[in-house]
This record gives C-alpha cells, sequence and structure tokens, in this order.
C-alpha cells in the first residue's frame, strides 16, 4: 500500500510539474533588441527621457497583438501598443512633467501640490496617476477628474 501511495504522489507530481512547462511555453515575452522597436516608441523615449538609456525591451504577444515594454536604465518601465503609442509610465521616482496631460498635471498640483506622479495609464475608457503616497486618481479621457481609486 506504501508503494502504491508513493507511485501516485510520484505521478501526482509529475503532472503538476509538466502542466507548468507547459503554461511557460505559452508565455510569449521574448527580449528584443532596440532596433525592433517602433520609431514612434523611440521617438517618445528620446523626447522625454533624453539621455537615458534603454536597458531592455520585452516583446509580449497576446493572441494577434503585442505590445512593448521598455525598461530604461533609471528603472522607469514604459509600455506601448504595437504601433508605439505609450499606454503606461512607471516609476519610484517622479515622473516628468511633460509625459502627463496637461490638465491632469494642474489638477495633481493645485489639488496635491506636495506630491508627485510616480505612475501615469491610460485605459479604453480613462486615465490613473499614481501620486508619491500612493493615492490613485482616476481621469476620463478628456482629462477630468473622476475619483479617488482605491
Amino acid at each position: 500500500m506504501k508503494t502504491f501511495k508513493s507511485i501516485l504522489t510520484t505521478l501526482s507530481l509529475a503532472l503538476a510539474l509538466s502542466v507548468t512547462l507547459a503554461s511557460c511555453d505559452k508565455d510569449d515575452d521574448k527580449v528584443i533588441p532596440e532596433t525592433e522597436l517602433s520609431a514612434e516608441a523611440k521617438s517618445y523615449v528620446s523626447t522625454h527621457f533624453n539621455g537615458v538609456a534603454i536597458s531592455q525591451i520585452i516583446k509580449d504577444n497576446e493572441g494577434l497583438s503585442h505590445e512593448y515594454e521598455v525598461i530604461l536604465a533609471n528603472g522607469v518601465k514604459l509600455e506601448f501598443d504595437a504601433k508605439g503609442a505609450v499606454e503606461s509610465i512607471k516609476s519610484l521616482k517622479q515622473l516628468p512633467d511633460s509625459v502627463i496631460p496637461v490638465k491632469i498635471l494642474d489638477y495633481v498640483k493645485a489639488q496635491y501640490p506636495a506630491e508627485f506622479i510616480t505612475e501615469w495609464e491610460l485605459d479604453l475608457n480613462d486615465q490613473e496617476v499614481q501620486l508619491s503616497s500612493g493615492m490613485e486618481l482616476k481621469f476620463s479621457k478628456a482629462g477630468d477628474f473622476l475619483r479617488i481609486d482605491k
């Protein structure tokens, strides 16, 4: 009986391992050279993060579409869609004012003058920023304040 339990345990572990390995094979993230990044994305990086080197670019294939995650030498992470439009920017430090839509930047400076923006994200229906305190604010696509997001 002990042998049967050992065999069953071994088979269960082997099955779990094979399922895990199979799911890893489906992960379509791959590191790519800077030459494969779109001109629009390269231009965005050089405009807003002039002089900061690109450390790594990861192409994420999601079905028929793909996105690019660009990691800069200063730790900033940017995500671009397939056309090179920026979708999100994350940092542990203050983001440059130039990457934040003016209406949102003005609102944050007026309402939270002691804080700064560390993350910005553009979603399908809205925009979101995270402040240095960790507070998240939601805005419309046009930049109008909607609510504090928890």
